[in-house]
């Protein structure tokens, strides 16, 4: 998949576009917000720099953007860290829960 996007500075977001159908369907825009990038991928890059990230990682966005259209499709797509299956947050819960216990898999 070909990436089509732009850094959106009022909103600090990338807004990109995906097509669920192959290149011949509709046209889907959706975007990512910093804080997500920042979270999910680890993203130390501002501003436009941000295109890079999603470049390098548009494989999982992208795909996360489809899943999101199917579910809930003609509603607006912001991606947030609920739409990708690795919590980052799961790791010092486990933790915390103290020594011993076995970590279970997150349902998605």
């Amino acid at each position: 998949m070909d990436f089509e996007g732009i850094y959106c500075f009022d909103t600090a977001t990338v807004r990109f576009a995906v097509y669920p159908d192959g290149p011949g369907g509709p046209r889907v825009v959706a975007q990512i917000s910093e804080n997500t990038l920042r979270d999910e991928f680890g993203a130390r890059e501002a501003g436009d720099r941000l295109l890079d990230v999603c470049i390098r990682h548009f494989d999982q966005i992208g795909g996360a953007a489809i899943a999101r259209y199917r579910s809930r499709a003609r509603q607006p797509i912001t991606l947030t860290l609920d739409d990708f299956s690795v919590r980052r947050d799961a790791a010092p819960a486990m933790h915390q829960a103290g020594a011993g216990l076995q970590a279970q898999p997150a349902c998605a």
